[in-house]
């Protein structure tokens, strides 16, 4: 599998155009940018096994810059709620930072196998 980062920056603008269209439908939006993103970068990679790959690599990227920006959101919460706030702002930005990173990469490798399928 050869990352094409051409493909894999391409799907990436996507998934961020997508998805902040989809802030009005919180998780079917979501899930549908990765899944577009990843088809995305899956159809300019080629192939099944290098369309999943370049879409997973699309959705991770994704996934740590939506984490930075909870990261950023969760230090505004820390610095309101004191010491206890910083902790709780900081293990629920690690969590959350987690299950983001995971839910884009696997949406976008399914969409990155269906799009390399078309371009083989």
């Amino acid at each position: 599998m050869n990352t094409n980062w051409r493909a894999v920056g391409i799907g990436f603008v996507v998934m961020l155009v997508v998805g902040a269209f989809g802030l009005w439908l919180p998780v079917v939006g979501q899930i549908g940018a990765g899944l577009v993103g990843g088809f995305v970068a899956g159809y300019l990679a080629g192939g099944v096994g290098n369309g999943a790959w370049n879409g997973l690599v699309a959705g991770s990227i994704s996934g740590i810059a939506v984490s930075v920006l909870a990261a950023l959101l969760g230090g505004l919460i820390g610095l309101t709620g004191g010491p206890l706030g910083g902790l709780l702002g900081g293990a629920g930005v690690f969590l959350v930072g987690v299950v983001i990173t995971l839910l884009f990469a696997v949406d976008s490798a399914i969409g990155g196998a269906i799009g390399g399928l078309f371009n083989r």
